[in-house]
């Protein structure tokens, strides 16, 4: 085997024009129903994390001081939890609604594919 010319074609490949736009359409649609899922998932936890972190460093005395400052980390650092907690949940009902809306395009077009 000439690994080369295998390695040759390979890289070929990439930089080659997608002749079979259906495939690309049908990463389009399949990105287009997770994409809103993902953008809050990540949102949501940098977000509940950020929180988290501030309560524990209140409740901590890092920043702040006193019994009143604690009290108050341990109730920020619970809604952050809370909010770390619930972004899964979320996030799987996110998806399959977003799986839903463009399940018939993308069934119909994958079965296009999959006839020729």
């Amino acid at each position: 085997m000439n690994t080369d010319k295998i390695l040759a074609e390979s890289i070929a490949k990439d930089y080659a024009p997608k002749d079979n736009s259906k495939i690309v359409a049908l990463k389009k649609l399949d990105n287009r129903a997770k994409l809103p899922a993902t953008i809050f998932t990540y949102s949501c936890g940098i977000v509940s994390a950020l929180v988290f972190g501030t309560g524990m460093s209140l409740a901590m005395q890092v920043i702040g001081n006193g019994i009143s400052g604690m009290v108050l980390g341990i109730i920020i650092g619970i809604i952050g939890l809370i909010g770390c907690g619930v972004n899964y949940p979320i996030y799987k009902r996110l998806l399959e609604k977003g799986k839903e809306k463009y399940a018939y395009e993308i069934v119909e077009l994958a079965r296009e594919i999959a006839e020729q």
